[in-house]
Formats: C-alpha cells, structure tokens, sequence
C-alpha cells in the first residue's frame, strides 16, 4: 500500500472520523455537541464550494452539498421535532451530509443507520430484561402520533415520558451505519 493512497477520498475518511468521535461522545454524555456538528457543516459546505464551484443539486459544489446537507437534516428533524431523538443528532446527519455533497448517499446512509439503530434498540431492550415494557412504550408512541397531530404536544408528551425511558445515543447508529455504508460503497479506498 502506497502513502498517497491513504489520501485518496480523504473526504470521507474524515467524516468518519468525526462520526467516531462524535459517537463516543454521544455514547459516554448522551449528546453531540455543536462543536462538532457546526463546523462540520459549514466546513462541508466551503469545502465543496470551494472545489467544485456551484456544482448542481444533485451533487458536488455548493448546490450538492447544500441540498444534501438538508437531506441529512430532513431525515431526523421529524423525529426530533416531537421528542425524539437530540438536536446533536440530527446536525450531526446535517453535517455529513454536507461534506458527502449527495443527497443520494446522504439519504442512503441514513437509510442503514436506522436499520442499525433498530438493532441497537433491540438488543438493549432484551439485555436490559424489559423488553415488553419498551415494546409497550412504543406501541403507544406509535398510536400517539398516528392520533395527535399537533406536533408541540407530541413533544411535550414526550418530554414527560423521557426520564421513564431508557435513551439511546444514536450517534453510534448513525457512525455504525454510515462507516458501514461508505465501505460497502467502496468509498473509503
């Protein structure tokens, strides 16, 4: 193996880095903090700017990486919207989907972090001996947002039922599952 190679798509060798380190982070304080998710999008974006120009909005230059930045966003805010999940979060999406300047892949990595984090959830349910209790938990979250469709109130009833629940870090969910993306794709050679 030749130096240079390790160069090759260092883009996104350096998003997994972050992801890794923001997982850690999330894991150990159950947060992401804007130190790493701010700059992480606004560098993506100059970045791409940067060296691919304007681009187009499917994807490289500004437009890609704007337009995927927001993909990455889109993709939790719902979620976080009605308490579900952090802030630290869904930047973190936001932030990598800014330096991968596709919204294609910004979407698709997603994709597998939500199988990942379903897997994750699973596994600390059973492990932690309460498993029909969190199924209950959400079977009535689901019945809650199927019925109530003012979103502040799914917040708030959120809120109230968050120091019930067992929380889960989905930075990790979301690094898993992005690294494994970027190798499966073949992009992290």
């Amino acid at each position: 193996m030749e130096w240079h190679s390790l160069f090759d798509n260092w883009e996104i060798k350096f998003v997994a880095i972050t992801l890794i380190v923001a997982a850690v982070i999330d894991g150990k304080q159950l947060k992401v903090p804007n130190w790493i998710t701010f700059p992480m999008a606004f560098s993506g974006l100059i970045y791409h700017a940067a060296s691919g120009g304007w681009g187009t909005w499917a994807e490289g230059g500004f437009l890609g990486s704007f337009t995927a930045m927001w993909v990455g966003l889109a993709t939790l805010l719902p979620i976080y919207a009605v308490g579900g999940m952090g802030a630290g979060d869904v930047k973190l999406m936001a932030g990598m989907g800014a330096w991968l300047a596709n919204s294609n892949q910004t979407w698709e990595a997603f994709v597998v972090s939500v199988f990942v984090g379903a897997a994750m959830g699973l596994v600390m349910a059973v492990r932690s001996g309460s498993f029909w209790h969190h199924y209950a938990n959400f079977q009535l979250i689901l019945a809650e947002w199927m019925t109530i469709r003012d979103p502040r109130e799914l917040s708030r009833i959120a809120a109230e039922r968050k120091p019930t629940m067992r929380l889960l870090p989905y930075g990790i969910p979301i690094c898993i599952g992005s690294i494994g993306y970027f190798i499966y794709r073949g992009m992290m050679i």
